[in-house]
C-alpha cells in the first residue's frame, strides 16, 4: 500500500489562486489509507462574497462575448480535462477512493458536457410572439440571469462539478462552485481547466471549506445579491435545507438529490441482460451513485434464479485497495458511511433478509452484497444505503411491482426489463421517476438528455436545451410601430 503525502488547494477567487481569510485550512483523508490526502483553504463568509463579487464583476463582458468565443473556450477546457484525465483520476482515488476506470470515466463524461454545454451556447435568443395589437412586435427573449451558484457532491466529482458550471457558462453567466469537503481538489481540477482554457478573471470562481463552515458559507452564497440561481446536487436532506435557505430570498434552484432507483424484471425478461444491468447498476462506484439500482421488484416466478445468478455476479467482482490495477469495488467514502451502511445490513439480517453474496464490511470496504426477502419492515428497504447493496424484493404480478417501485418517497432514476416492450412501456409510464430505462441500468447520462428527479428526488433538469430553462431569463420585449390607440 503506497502513502499519499498530502497536497494543498487554494481557492480560485477573480482569476487568482488565494489563501481563504485568515489563511484557514482543513484536511482531507484518504478514504482507504486513512492518510492525508489534501490540506485545503477553509473558505468563510468573507471568502464567498468575494467570489461573487469577482464572478458579478466579470459577469457583463462574458454576457456581451459573441456566443461562438464561449464555445470556444468550453471546447479547449474540455480538450484540458482530457489531457490531464490520468492526473485528475488519481487525485479521485487519493480523495474519493475512487478506481482508476472510474475516473477516468469521469472526465471522459465531464468533457463531453462541456462539449455539449459549447454546442448550446448561441440558444438564448429572441422568438416572435403574435400580439392582437396592431403595430405591435412582441418576443420572447431568452438572457443569462448573472451570477450562478454550484453545489457539486463527491461520488461523481468531475461530473457533477462539470455539470454545474457547464451551461450555466455557456448561456452567458458567470459562476461560483462550491467544491464538496470530501474532494476539493478533485472539484478544483473543474474549474482549473476552465480557467486555463483562457476565460476572463471571474468567470469561473472556486470556494473549498471545512465540513463545519458549510451552513455559513452556503448561506452567504444565497443569501448574496448578485447570486441569481443555484444548482445543488446531493442527498434530499441538504437539498431541503437549501430549498428553504433559496425561498427566503426569492431565489430560483435546480435540485438533484437523493434516489432509491427500482429495477422492475417482469417475469418475460431477458434474465442474463437484466443481471447484467443490476450488477452495473448496483455496485459500479461501490453504489455511490445517485442513480445505483437499490431495489430489484421481480416476478415471484424468476426470483430465486435471478437472485442466483446476481450473487455469482457480485462474488466475481474483486474489492479492496483502489490503487490495486484489478479492484472493482474500492471503499465507501469515510467512516460515517461506513458506519451507517453496516448499521443496514445488520438491520435487514435481523430482521430476516437472506444473504446471497457479500454481506461484510471490511475496514472500508463493503462487499458486493446481494439480499433477498428484503421487506418494507426492514430499512434498507426505504432508505438510500448508498452502498453496493441489492435488495431483492419479490411481487406477484405487474400492479403490485409499480406499487412497491413507486413506495418511496425518491423519484430519480428506475428501470423496466421485459421482451414486451410496449408492455415494459406501461410500467415505465406509472413509475414516479424523472428518468426510465427500458431493457437498460438505472445508471446511464448522457451531456444532452433531460436529468433530474421528482418527488424527494428534486426538482428542474440539468442537459442540453432542459438547462436553457434553468439558467436563462425570459423576458416579454415589445416595439410599438407607427401609432397605438389607448382607451384614455
Amino acid at each position: 500500500m503506497s502513502t499519499v503525502q498530502a497536497q494543498e488547494q487554494q481557492l480560485l477567487i477573480g482569476g487568482e489562486w488565494v489563501s481563504a481569510d485568515g489563511g484557514r485550512t482543513f484536511e482531507k483523508e484518504d478514504p482507504f489509507t486513512h492518510e492525508p490526502a489534501t490540506i485545503a483553504a477553509a473558505a468563510g463568509v468573507e471568502d464567498a462574497n468575494r467570489a461573487v463579487e469577482a464572478a458579478a464583476a466579470a459577469f457583463p463582458e462574458w454576457s456581451a462575448m459573441e456566443p461562438s468565443k464561449r464555445a470556444e473556450l468550453l471546447t479547449a477546457a474540455a480538450d484540458l480535462l482530457t489531457e490531464r484525465a490520468p492526473e485528475i483520476a488519481q487525485t479521485m482515488t487519493e480523495e474519493c477512493g475512487a478506481v482508476f476506470g472510474w475516473g477516468m470515466f469521469n472526465c471522459d463524461l465531464a468533457a463531453g458536457m462541456l462539449r455539449a454545454a459549447a454546442a448550446q451556447a448561441g440558444l438564448p435568443g429572441t422568438d416572435d410572439i403574435p400580439s392582437q395589437v396592431p403595430g405591435l412586435k412582441a418576443m420572447g427573449v431568452r438572457q443569462p440571469v448573472g451570477v450562478v451558484v454550484g453545489i457539486a457532491p463527491w461520488n461523481a466529482p468531475v461530473i457533477l462539478a462539470t455539470r454545474a458550471v457547464a451551461t450555466p457558462l455557456a448561456y452567458g453567466n458567470t459562476v461560483v462552485l462550491k467544491a464538496s469537503e470530501e474532494c476539493p481538489r478533485t472539484h478544483a481540477a473543474v474549474a482549473a481547466a476552465i480557467n486555463d482554457a483562457g476565460v476572463a478573471p471571474g468567470v469561473i470562481n472556486l470556494l473549498t471549506n471545512a465540513p463545519d463552515d458549510a451552513a455559513a458559507v452556503v448561506e452567504a452564497l444565497i443569501a448574496h445579491p448578485e447570486v441569481r440561481r443555484v444548482n445543488f446536487t446531493g442527498s434530499t436532506k441538504v437539498g431541503r435545507i437549501i430549498a428553504a435557505k433559496a425561498a427566503e430570498h426569492l431565489k430560483r434552484t435546480l435540485l438533484e438529490l437523493g434516489g432509491k432507483a427500482p429495477m422492475v424484471v417482469l417475469a418475460d425478461a431477458d434474465l442474463d441482460e437484466a443481471v447484467n444491468a443490476a450488477g452495473f447498476g448496483a455496485f459500479m462506484n461501490s453504489g455511490q451513485i445517485c442513480m445505483s439500482t437499490e431495489r430489484v421488484v421481480i416476478d415471484k416466478s424468476i426470483a430465486d434464479e435471478f437472485g442466483e445468478k446476481l450473487a455469482a455476479k457480485a462474488a466475481s467482482l474483486p474489492y479492496g485497495d483502489p490503487r490495486d490495477q484489478g479492484t472493482a469495488i474500492g471503499p465507501v467514502i469515510n467512516s460515517a458511511a461506513v458506519e451507517r451502511i453496516g448499521e443496514l445490513l445488520e438491520d435487514a439480517k435481523s430482521k430476516g433478509a437472506r444473504v446471497l453474496a457479500g454481506g461484510d464490511v471490511e475496514g472500508s470496504v463493503v462487499q458486493p452484497t446481494v439480499l433477498a426477502g428484503v421487506t418494507p419492515e426492514m430499512d434498507v428497504y426505504y432508505q438510500e444505503s448508498f452502498g453496493p447493496i441489492a435488495c431483492i424484493v419479490e411481487v406477484d404480478n405487474v400492479d403490485e411491482a409499480v406499487a412497491v417501485a413507486n413506495d418511496t418517497e425518491y423519484g430519480l432514476a428506475a428501470a423496466v426489463f421485459s421482451r414486451d416492450v410496449d408492455a415494459a412501456m406501461d410500467v415505465a409510464r406509472r413509475i414516479d421517476s424523472g428518468i426510465c430505462h427500458i431493457n437498460g441500468s438505472t445508471v446511464h447520462d448522457e451531456p444532452q438528455m433531460p436529468f433530474g428527479g421528482v418527488k424527494g428526488s428534486g426538482w428542474g433538469r440539468f442537459g442540453a436545451e432542459a438547462a436553457l430553462q434553468e439558467f436563462t431569463e425570459l423576458r416579454w420585449i415589445s416595439i410599438q410601430e407607427g401609432e397605438r390607440h389607448y382607451p384614455i
